[in-house]
């Protein structure tokens, strides 16, 4: 936490940022290739989106397929617009946005500025734009690859997923996911799948502590294998299963890296590989390829060998199926 965090002025953080981002103008030579990433306040360590997205463009960077690579990580939501508009305007060819957060925010710099390619990471978009790429990721397939593992690790055949409100789209699809993947291993399997659907709008993805009560309230009904999904809120519900200890399966981030000594129990986190989907569209613009809105790749993080190698091995198959559209979830996009 960082409450207790000496407060930095902003404009002197605007300056630091903008300054590690410093590079020459060669952006404008049509013979140099440039490309940037504008976070969301998470930052550039936020185990996930963020530094998946940045790993990917140094990875360009380190084989020549882009000649330079920046960022800026957003101190304030209403930082966005003018981070993105620094990079438009200093001749970027590819400007990756990554956060749901910068969902507006970038469909309007695609209106502004129509020369560069923006890539919106994990940004579903109702308006479609020429030099707009958006990028999600199915997270009904990724809640379904839970809920098959908690129904292979569970002993008590009691499993529950601590989701946010299910007035989110993405996070209905998580949760009905894990459900669905879970009664495909045991139909009669016991499965509780718990929304914040009555806490405040303020709280949205923040609030830990319902997350833990929730969990705990799980726990208590004999779940010994815990799901969660929301960013903080999700996080809350990881901390008390590490707490107990039964085994937590996070989202949306590697939990146990984010979470540390407080997610000891998260045994994996089921996320977009954003890295990989940076590098992959990037490539196929500079070789003159037309993309569209796209479903991204997903993965998982390695278990470890306390678990059987086939355990692993089924879940490996059970993930290139899903992708390859062998295995369908059958939860629509949208709640009913």
């Amino acid at each position: 936490m960082n409450d207790h965090k000496p407060m930095i002025p902003f404009t002197v953080l605007a300056i630091l940022m903008l300054a590690s981002c410093m590079r020459s103008p060669d952006c404008f030579r049509e013979d140099e290739f440039c490309a940037a990433l504008v976070t969301d306040t998470l930052g550039i360590i936020d185990h996930g989106i963020n530094q998946d997205s940045w790993a990917g463009l140094q990875q360009l960077k380190e084989d020549g397929s882009v000649d330079q690579v920046a960022h800026i990580e957003s101190v304030d939501t209403r930082d966005y617009e003018k981070n993105i508009a620094y990079f438009a305007q200093d001749g970027f060819d590819v400007i990756v946005t990554s956060g749901v957060g910068l969902r507006d925010e970038t469909l309007r710099a695609a209106d502004l500025y129509p020369d560069t390619v923006f890539i919106g990471m994990d940004q579903p978009q109702d308006e479609a734009r020429p030099n707009l790429l958006p990028v999600t990721f199915a997270e009904d397939q990724m809640g379904y690859l839970a809920g098959v593992l908690a129904t292979r690790l569970t002993e008590t055949r009691v499993v529950g997923a601590v989701c946010e409100t299910s007035g989110l789209d993405s996070m209905w699809r998580y949760c009905e996911g894990f459900r669905a993947g879970a009664t495909f291993v045991d139909e009669n399997i016991k499965v509780h799948v718990i929304y914040r659907d009555d806490g405040s709008s303020e709280r949205l993805f923040i609030d830990d502590a319902w997350g833990y009560e929730t969990a705990q309230k799980l726990i208590r009904r004999g779940a010994d294998v815990i799901f969660a999904a929301g960013g903080g809120t999700g996080q809350g519900a990881l901390r008390a299963a590490s707490e107990e200890p039964v085994n937590a399966i996070g989202a949306e981030r590697d939990q146990a890296e984010a979470l540390g000594e407080a997610g000891s129990g998260v045994i994996t986190s089921i996320y977009g590989r954003a890295g990989y989907e940076v590098q992959m569209m990037i490539r196929a613009l500079r070789q003159g390829n037309a993309y569209g809105p796209r479903v991204g790749q997903f993965g998982y993080v390695f278990l470890d060998e306390r678990f059987p190698v086939a355990l692993r091995e089924e879940l490996d198959e059970l993930l290139s199926s899903l992708i390859d559209g062998n295995v369908q979830t059958n939860v629509p996009l949208q709640r009913p």
